[in-house]
């Protein structure tokens, strides 16, 4: 039984051959304590003085025999031992390699079926996936590191042959290789999906703001009074900010395109699609400079009516008052009144360079082209109208006090 050369054609079988071997380990044991008791009391024969029934040397070599051949039995049940767990080692590792080689097939399996995903949700959800695939390949790499460390332990102890073992290696590692190397390019495959739908999403996102932002620069409400325009101007200045804050998001699609894999950044629509982006921003941006210069042509008009209607009440006033005044014919009289013509000279003064800021603006209004232009001008003659109406009346009612005041002053020299 301990001679035997079978060491086992599997793990279960060398497992079952080491079981018996202990076995047998065991009543080596056993019959070891017996033989010694047996040899003990053998050897007390060969010390008795007087009659002796064998001669104590024949005795002291059958025990001596005895001895040699219980140490030789213990010799070849280590060296049973020593070779059977030498084998288990060996089928451990064969094992170890089998099962290494049926998860890297079913890896394989596994990458050669997965798709990059439809959409961003898909290749996020993915990813996540694939990152923990990469975690299970982390774990069996040391794994596999430690099976590849034990064969060449198996290796050096040159007790088996090494051809089959080295075999084994060499496939294991080239198929880890190959599976390492799939396992990369999914990974760039997913990366550069990644990138496209979400280059793709910004890019949506992006059109869905501008489409937005058309909608509110294209409008036609310009105010009704100077503090709604006022208000509608300063929303669209924020707008205009916001327009010229993704200005740098517009110019970089160029960038991103071209940092896309060659797959993705050559299809037809994804160009079409930049394009079309680089199009409506440019159309925002110019509607919004179009509205922005509206709004405050609108607002200049409505200042323009409120500076008016401040003249006017001016005008109406003072006209109100020059056609009810009548010219004293008394000196004291005339001089009061005098001196209310010197105030409305000053008044007048400060009124004509209003009309003339008004009569300004106008121009500025009719020479742009501003859609209210006739109603601009007509407010505009009919406030001249009323200026040089005043005007007039203001000179008759001076010439009427400097006849008054030339006749007493005739009077007086008289």
């Amino acid at each position: 039984l301990l001679v035997s050369k079978d060491l086992g054609k599997h793990l279960l079988e060398v497992e079952d051959l080491l079981q018996k071997h202990g076995l047998l380990e065991a009543d080596i044991s056993a019959q070891t304590e017996r033989v010694q008791a047996l040899n003990a009391a053998a050897l007390k024969f060969s010390e008795l003085e007087g009659y002796q029934p064998c001669d104590p040397q024949i005795i002291c070599n059958r025990v001596n025999h005895v001895q040699t051949c219980l140490e030789e039995l213990g010799e070849l049940a280590g060296k049973r031992r020593k070779e059977l767990e030498d084998s288990r080692q060996l089928w451990a590792f064969f094992q170890e390699m089998e099962e290494a080689e049926a998860w890297i097939r079913e890896k394989e399996q596994i990458l050669a079926a997965k798709t990059c995903g439809r959409d961003l949700s898909s290749v996020l959800t993915l990813t996540n996936k694939h990152k923990s695939m990469l975690g299970e390949l982390g774990s069996r790499r040391a794994l596999l590191h430690q099976t590849m460390k034990r064969g060449e332990q198996i290796l050096a102890k040159k007790r088996f042959s090494p051809s089959g073992i080295q075999e084994k290696m060499r496939e294991v590692r080239l198929r880890w290789k190959k599976l390492e190397e799939v396992t990369g390019l999914h990974q760039q495959r997913l990366q550069e999906a990644l990138n496209f739908f979400q280059f793709s999403t910004e890019t949506d996102d992006l059109v869905a703001w501008l489409q937005d932002t058309y909608r509110i620069v294209s409008s036609d409400d310009f105010g009704h009074d100077d503090y709604s325009t006022q208000a509608l101007l300063r929303k669209h200045r924020a707008v205009v900010e916001e327009v010229e804050k993704h200005r740098a998001a517009v110019l970089a699609l160029r960038k991103q395109l071209a940092l896309l894999a060659p797959e993705h950044r050559q299809g037809v629509d994804v160009q079409i699609r930049v394009v079309e982006v680089e199009q409506l921003y440019g159309e925002v941006a110019e509607v919004a400079v179009l509205r922005q210069q509206w709004l405050q042509d609108a607002l200049a008009v409505y200042r323009m009516f409120s500076e008016v209607h401040a003249c006017e009440v001016w005008v109406d006033e003072k006209e109100q008052w020059l056609e009810r005044m009548e010219v004293p014919e008394e000196l004291d009289e005339v001089e009061v009144v005098q001196h209310r013509f010197e105030s409305l000279d000053q008044e007048m003064n400060s009124v004509m360079g209003r009309i003339l800021d008004v009569n300004q603006v106008v121009q500025q209004l009719v020479d742009g082209g501003h859609p209210s232009s006739e109603e601009v001008r007509s407010c505009q003659d009919h406030l001249n109208s009323r200026w040089n109406r005043v005007v007039e009346l203001v000179e008759r009612k001076k010439s009427q006090l400097s006849s008054v005041l030339k006749i007493q002053n005739y009077l007086l020299e008289c």
